[in-house]
């Protein structure tokens, strides 16, 4: 692959569209050329929250619980209900490592 020359359909400036850019795009599966120079690209993503993970999303919502293992109050991303058990994030972990035994009675999530 050869470097091309492209126009930015933002600013109407030309800029080069690598052969090592076109072979990331290639790998990524992308049919088309970018439209727009890198300038241009990244004030619009900056305009729209700055992309990448969690970029222009907004804040999870969390809701307040009590650990089932250790009755710590946390937080969780899901709201909790009655008939399942809400884990802090260390006890959590230790429940996915096999840490602590179930209580009996409960479904296990794992």
């Amino acid at each position: 692959m050869e470097d091309k020359t492209l126009t930015c359909r933002e600013c109407g400036r030309e800029f080069v569209f690598t052969a090592s850019e076109q072979e990331f795009f290639a790998q990524k599966g992308y049919t088309n050329e970018p439209g727009r120079c890198p300038e241009c690209r990244a004030a619009r993503k900056a305009e729209r929250g700055g992309g990448g993970f969690g970029g222009g999303r907004r804040e999870r919502e969390m809701y307040p619980a009590v650990c089932a293992q250790c009755g710590k109050a946390t937080q969780v991303p899901f709201q909790p209900r009655n008939d399942r058990p809400v884990y802090c994030s260390d006890c959590f972990s230790q429940q996915r490592s096999g840490g602590y035994e179930r209580r009996s009675g409960g479904r296990g999530r794992w």
